[in-house]
This record gives structure tokens, C-alpha cells and sequence, in this order.
């Protein structure tokens, strides 16, 4: 559970550094792409953990779909 706490606190901060450059949201698009580009770069070493970054891209645009339609994160 610590390292868990450890990278939302990461994400935290990195979101409040964002907002703090920019804060308009329309912005953002290219910080997320470049941020899902490294996180692709350093997680997909075979071609499972390839399959699974793109079951993850999957899952994450449920959320987003989701988020879009309920207002709220689950």
C-alpha cells in the first residue's frame, strides 16, 4: 500500500505542477499523450506486457466514456 501511496502522491503533485504552468485544460492533450508515450516506452519490454498496455488504453478509455457520461470517477 505504500507504493501505491507513493505514486498517488507522485500524480498529485504532478497534477498541481500542471495546473500551476498551465491552467487551461485544452492544453493538457499533449502533456497526457507524452505521458502515456513514456509510460508505453518504459512499460512494454515483450509482447504480453505490450497486450496489456493496450488492455489498459482500453480500460482507461472505459473510464473516460464513463466519466463523460456520469459526471463523476469511479
Amino acid at each position: 500500500m505504500i507504493k501505491e501511496d507513493d505514486i498517488r502522491k507522485a500524480l498529485g503533485d504532478i497534477a498541481s505542477d500542471m495546473v500551476e504552468l498551465e491552467s487551461n485544460p485544452r492544453t493538457w492533450l499533449s502533456w497526457m499523450v507524452y505521458f502515456l508515450a513514456r509510460l508505453e516506452e518504459n512499460s512494454t519490454i515483450t509482447a504480453s506486457d505490450k497486450e496489456a498496455f493496450f488492455e489498459m488504453l482500453s480500460a482507461l478509455q472505459d473510464e473516460i466514456k464513463n466519466r463523460m457520461r456520469t459526471g463523476g470517477w469511479n
